[in-house]
């Protein structure tokens, strides 16, 4: 997507994902029966982090040199293990896990060139046992499914476009964005390569 590689876009769409992320991270935080069902994986932290998650991201853009694509790619694979692990919803304490990890599988099969496991561990502030296990939890948590067809990235950049078009300027705490009636943590929609556009346009957010 070309428009990827614009240094205006870029910002937006770390901001605006960082913006998603804490709304379905503080909502299933403040859903105490889904807590009940919280399975406590190696994504879990002991303490939220401190680190906010849109600096944690940005962090992320900024030392990871991966290709803008790499952070849509990261987000369909968010939406898939969410959807796969109902009972791992993203909250507060596992958020940051899960974007480093994402991030970091999605370079390595977007990207010829990527920066190996060690590098992603200091770079999102864990050790590299650490990265290594939260890579293999993952991917197994993906099932493996990490291909993402060329119809599948752009309805994922077609919703974000849009939703970053709603709110300009960037003032998020007015966002029209909806967390759904159940407040999952669906970040974008249910995803069926198999179906047409019009199916995969459906939101779950």
């Amino acid at each position: 997507m070309a428009e990827l590689e614009s240094p205006t876009v870029m910002p937006k769409l770390i901001c605006f994902l960082s913006s998603l992320l804490k709304r379905v991270a503080e909502s299933n935080d403040l859903n105490q029966k889904q807590l009940l069902h919280q399975k406590i994986s190696v994504f879990h932290g002991l303490t939220r982090p401190t680190i906010s998650i849109q600096s944690y991201l940005e962090r992320i853009f900024k030392y990871a040199n991966c290709s803008p694509s790499c952070f849509i790619v990261a987000y369909v694979y968010l939406d898939r293990f969410t959807q796969r692990q109902p009972s791992l919803p993203i909250n507060s304490f596992n958020v940051h896990r899960l974007l480093i990890t994402s991030v970091m599988v999605a370079a390595k099969f977007m990207d010829d060139l990527y920066y190996n496991n060690a590098y992603y561990a200091k770079v999102g502030g864990i050790t590299t046992v650490e990265m290594n296990f939260l890579e293999v939890d993952f991917l197994f948590g993906l099932g493996f499914h990490l291909n993402v067809t060329p119809g599948t990235f752009q309805a994922y950049c077609a919703h974000l476009q849009r939703e970053m078009l709603l709110m300009q300027p960037l003032t998020f705490a007015d966002s029209s964005l909806s967390l759904g009636k159940s407040l999952k943590a669906h970040l974008c929609f249910n995803e069926d390569e198999s179906s047409s556009h019009q199916k995969q346009q459906q939101l779950a957010v």
